[in-house]
């Protein structure tokens, strides 16, 4: 708008300067001078439009100039020369110093049809459009270019920089989360499956709490590998969505939870962070359970809808009607992802008892 605005001012601007030089100058014809002095008006408005179309510009100014040195008025092509400008500085150098030469070709023409003498038609052409004042605008224009260009090419260079500065935070976050958690888990997860196998090896019964641990275990390195897979490729390397929600259901079963998946409406592709943030709020959901819930069955529902997708998790736990849990990290976590993508979600109590999370998803773009 204020660019806008700025066009419309200097376009004003000239036109008026050339109108009062048109008025001063000396009268004209009273025939044709009122269409001379709405040529001037004319050529000076044009150069609003000098951003959007400047070879129009350059060639509506340019016959501007010569209509009015056509009719008699002596008046510098000043909207001609802002015309240069603006098509040089646009990129168009060949196509307006061709127009440039023509209309210096022509102004002799021009002048000749009102003063009929030859001499005094180049002299007045020459007044009215000098070729300093066109290699001055030129080079003003391609100047002002080549800076922009730079100035683009160093935006690009300190993009790039930034780029390859976060790629380089985040090889180093990929270490740094490599040396501080992958041995703790591989200690935990390689204990565990050592205690399973001792237990099988005797005939003892393998406990609940183990097998879980070990579950557990196994699922902190898978993460854990695609968190930093994740981090090294740039978000290229592949992450769970609605697709492995089976395989959560599935490994909650090990854990002697009696867990079901219901899956409503037809199966649609949804957008990529609506199916991420999907996964991890039945994740969430389910490791709350099998933490806190006491819970001895847990049903996930998926519905799939023409403008959401609705997720709601239930189990049968201790929780009660009335009672306020209090939020933790991984409820925290699921209620900024749905938040972030514009959807609804509700943690509560139910009336028959246990605890139930409900989300809503918007997948329309709209």
């Amino acid at each position: 708008m204020k660019g806008w605005l700025g066009d419309w001012a200097i376009a004003a601007a000239v036109a008026a300067v050339v109108l009062v030089a048109g008025v001063a100058a000396e009268p004209a014809p009273a025939g044709p001078a009122p269409l001379g002095y709405l040529l001037l008006i004319v050529s000076g408005l044009a150069l609003a439009a000098r951003r959007r179309a400047p070879i129009l510009v350059l060639a509506a100014t340019g016959l501007c100039a010569l209509g009015y040195q056509a009719i008699g008025i002596d008046v510098p092509a000043v909207a001609f020369v802002f015309a240069v400008y603006a098509g040089v500085r646009a990129g168009h150098r060949m196509l307006t110093v061709v127009v440039a030469v023509l209309v210096l070709a022509a102004l002799p023409l021009a002048a000749w049809a009102s003063v009929h003498d030859a001499g005094e038609a180049f002299a007045q052409a020459r007044g009215a459009l000098e070729i300093a004042w066109l290699i001055a605008a030129g080079a003003a224009g391609e100047a002002l270019r080549q800076a922009e260009r730079r100035a683009d090419e160093a935006e690009r260079t300190r993009e790039e920089t930034a780029r390859r500065r976060a790629d380089e935070e985040r090889l180093h976050i990929a270490r740094e989360l490599h040396d501080s958690l992958t041995h703790q888990i591989s200690v935990i997860k390689v204990q565990s499956e050592a205690a399973v196998h001792v237990a099988t090896r005797r005939g003892e019964a393998v406990p609940e709490h183990l097998l879980a641990i070990r579950e557990a275990g196994r699922e902190a390195a898978r993460e854990l590998r695609a968190t930093l897979e994740a981090l090294r490729d740039d978000g290229a390397a592949p992450r769970p969505g609605l697709d492995h929600v089976p395989e959560l259901v599935a490994r909650a079963r090990t854990t002697g939870l009696d867990a079901t998946l219901t899956i409503e409406g037809e199966p649609q592709d949804v957008p990529l962070a609506v199916d991420r943030t999907g996964y991890r709020i039945v994740q969430e959901s389910l490791t709350n359970i099998a933490r806190h819930a006491s819970a001895a069955s847990a049903s996930v529902r998926i519905d799939y809808r023409p403008e959401a997708l609705v997720i709601r998790v239930e189990d049968d736990g201790t929780a009660r009607p009335g009672t306020t849990p209090v939020p933790g990290v991984g409820l925290l976590g699921m209620r900024e992802r749905v938040t972030a993508l514009g959807g609804r979600l509700r943690t509560a109590p139910r009336g028959a008892g246990g605890f139930a999370v409900h989300a809503e998803l918007p997948v329309d773009p709209a």
